[in-house]
């Protein structure tokens, strides 16, 4: 029966439904990333802590990028085999223990290692949970899913930089990270609880050629190439403009306080409203015009981080998140209809190029900034996301 041929009760029940599990798909994303870049909200006050560098503390904080990136691979060779629901939980629950280390640290390369070992758990998480999202809708529902899941990532992102920044302004650096372990088990239990078994879907799936050249065949499809390169270029430009531009806002002529930092996350509000919208985007525009056109929004944003006015600062903020976040989201629902095959592998290398992008920004920004400027920063920003438009004119839209 097709979607035309449902009477009205039927249809809407079918939205309801799938509205529910979008829901769900939004809040695991949510506690599976919620560490991620909340720590960049106290960036500032960590300086002052482990007294170093503005780019040394920028790139142990976002050294969780690198394990995601390493984790993203390892699943992308080995994780055909591993059941989805078991693989998230359990993922989830261990990152607990680094970020209750992170708690009692007081050594900046131990600080670094405790954030890599968190991106290995997200990161393992966050692929597996891709791939289960692909094997479990419809072709025309995954991209939808897909965009429910970076929801979740956005409001991660807002409600963590948010949580971050309150409770350590009120209650310190320590019981900021406690609270996030608490997070952390907290969404291993609802995965245990809400996800379904798929140990029938990994024996169908592990069938083929050898788990070690899963990986050969997404990067032989050229749209999957130009994809993982987008993913790069995306998160080199997020990571590298939301972590320094904290030190502008702390500084003069802005002058925010730490908690009036947190509150400027405001700015990823229109993007949680805009990224479930990524599904239409795409099918409307298709994915090369879709993400070009996201992508430009965001350049816009970037030039507005120019000026010293803090409403328009913060206005250029929102455009950027607003266009990254949709670009990730339709880059990520191409990959998994580009890859009909080997859905595990494409997205382990997704991920893996997409944060490895990030811990890039990260490095390269910090020394830019450090020894150039903001301008310049700003400058390589812009000249990055040209680069991912030009890439994305190589994708076509799918034909189904």
């Amino acid at each position: 029966m097709t979607t035309s041929e449902l009477t009205e009760p039927t249809r809407l029940r079918m939205v309801a439904a799938d509205s529910r599990r979008f829901g769900l798909i939004a809040l695991i994303a949510f506690l599976t990333l919620v560490d991620l870049f909340a720590t960049q909200a106290i960036l500032p006050s960590l300086v002052i802590k482990f007294g170093v560098s503005r780019a040394t503390m920028g790139f142990a904080v976002n050294a969780s990028t690198f394990g995601m990136a390493v984790a993203g691979i390892a699943v992308a060779l080995f994780g055909r085999g591993i059941d989805r629901r078991n693989g998230i939980w359990i993922s989830l629950a261990v990152l607990a223990i680094p970020t209750t280390l992170l708690s009692q640290t007081d050594n900046i390369i131990m600080f670094a290692l405790l954030r890599v070992a968190q991106g290995l758990c997200m990161s393992t998480a966050f692929t597996l949970t891709m791939a289960y999202l692909a094997e479990h809708f419809s072709s025309r529902q995954t991209t939808s899913a897909l965009a429910a899941y970076v929801t979740g990532n956005v409001a991660s992102n807002f409600f963590g930089r948010l949580m971050s920044a309150a409770v350590a302004d009120t209650f310190g650096i320590s019981t900021n990270f406690l609270t996030f372990a608490a997070l952390n088990l907290i969404g291993a239990a609802l995965v245990w609880f809400t996800l379904q078994k798929t140990s029938a879907m990994m024996r169908a799936d592990a069938m083929g050629e050898p788990a070690r050249a899963a990986w050969k065949g997404p990067l032989k499809d050229a749209e999957l190439r130009a994809c993982f390169a987008i993913g790069f270029l995306i998160l080199f430009v997020f990571i590298g403009t939301f972590t320094y531009v904290n030190f502008q806002l702390v500084a003069t002529p802005l002058s925010l306080s730490p908690m009036a930092l947190g509150l400027v996350y405001f700015v990823f509000l229109p993007s949680m409203l805009t990224t479930p919208l990524a599904g239409r985007v795409a099918a409307g525009l298709g994915p090369r015009v879709g993400i070009g056109a996201t992508l430009a929004l965001a350049i816009a944003g970037l030039f507005l981080l120019l000026t010293t006015s803090l409403p328009v600062v913060l206005l250029g903020m929102a455009l950027i998140a607003v266009g990254t976040f949709l670009a990730q989201a339709i880059a990520t629902g191409h990959v998994s209809r580009t890859a009909s095959r080997d859905r595990t592998a494409a997205s382990g290398i997704y991920l893996a190029s997409y944060y490895a992008g990030g811990l890039a920004g990260s490095f390269v920004l910090g020394q830019i900034y450090d020894r150039i400027g903001w301008t310049a920063c700003v400058a390589v920003l812009v000249a990055v996301l040209a680069c991912a438009v030009a890439v994305a004119q190589v994708l076509k839209t799918p034909t189904v």
